[in-house]
């Protein structure tokens, strides 16, 4: 019999945080972080991680636990929150997997398959290197070359993925965009209820715009001094992250902190376009439009527990 997940997703700043405490509380969960910049420490603000005082005794998993030194990705991801699920399942709770990274939640949903080839550091080495030298438009359009679909999906600045997809193609012949279609077109080994938090989308950018403000007013200047000063450098994989980069352009003089505040606005929410394309691309999704709950979330965290409790109690998996 398959294991019950929950998946709480969205775009960044609809709001994920709060509802997926409430519904862990009321269900008897533990909370999977699939976050991309929550697992660092000292990355709390530009991250908006999760404070101790917000958890209010609910058990959270992949949040404060690698330094920001230390590469993560999906596999890595994917590792780790395994190793969570099995501790959950053995105290018989419900696992929540809560976070924006929807590559991250494909991954551990369908138990993708990144199985590599021994030859992949060579590879890597010569992108990232031709990187450096010529620029994220020029690998990206070594990419759009081989894998359009990839391109497309893929922003240019997000040199991790651009390399990663034509470092597998180079090894494999095959495009990366058809082996995860193909990865997506699994059965999943869980019974999941996965969730998608959006609302309309001139109230999703004054959040992001808010958002932005309060991170700077809580001191995310000051953040990105401290881990500047602690060897974190731009090429790092915690450096990438939206607020980080952006911040370390300005504290290196390469824009003002106006120019430097007005792109990390623009492209989050650029981001969170991307998030909700991904999020329409996947299966079986149950969508929550937060203006249909009145942007009350106790109303919505009361629609997804008594949505599971019916559905385990008829298929008898309560």
């Amino acid at each position: 019999m398959k294991k019950n997940l929950i998946i709480l997703t969205g775009p960044t700043a609809v709001g994920k945080t709060a509802v997926s405490i409430r519904v862990a509380q009321e269900l008897g969960g533990e909370i999977i972080s699939a976050d991309s910049m929550q697992i660092y420490r000292y990355m709390d603000i530009g991250s908006a991680k999760v404070t101790k005082e917000e958890m209010d005794g609910v058990p959270h998993h992949l949040v404060d636990v690698l330094d920001p030194r230390e590469n993560f990705n999906v596999a890595r991801f994917q590792m780790m929150a395994k190793e969570a699920l099995a501790g959950i399942y053995e105290r018989n709770h419900i696992p929540v997997i809560v976070g924006g990274t929807g590559f991250y939640i494909q991954a551990l949903l369908y138990d993708v398959n990144f199985a590599e080839d021994g030859n992949h550091f060579e590879i890597r080495r010569e992108l990232e290197a031709l990187g450096e030298e010529r620029g994220n438009e020029y690998l990206h359009e070594r990419l759009r070359q081989i894998d359009p679909e990839s391109a497309q999906a893929i922003h240019a600045n997000n040199r991790k993925r651009v390399i990663r997809a034509i470092e597998y193609y180079r090894l494999t012949g095959q495009k990366i965009s058809e082996h995860n279609q193909t990865e997506r077109e699994k059965e999943s080994p869980y019974q999941f209820y996965y969730y998608v938090l959006t609302c309309d989308r001139a109230r999703l950018y004054q959040r992001i715009e808010q958002r932005v403000d309060q991170m700077l007013d809580a001191g995310l200047i000051d953040e990105v001094y401290r881990l500047k000063e602690m060897g974190c450098q731009r090429g790092m994989v915690s450096m990438q992250g939206l607020g980080y980069k952006e911040i370390l352009d300005y504290l290196d003089g390469i824009c003002s902190l106006e120019e430097a505040v007005s792109i990390l606005k623009r492209d989050t929410r650029h981001f969170a376009k991307r998030q909700i394309t991904w999020f329409k691309r996947e299966r079986d999704v149950r969508w929550l439009y937060l203006e249909d709950f009145g942007y009350d979330r106790e109303k919505i965290v009361r629609h997804i527990c008594e949505e599971f409790r019916k559905e385990t109690k008829s298929n008898g998996r309560l």
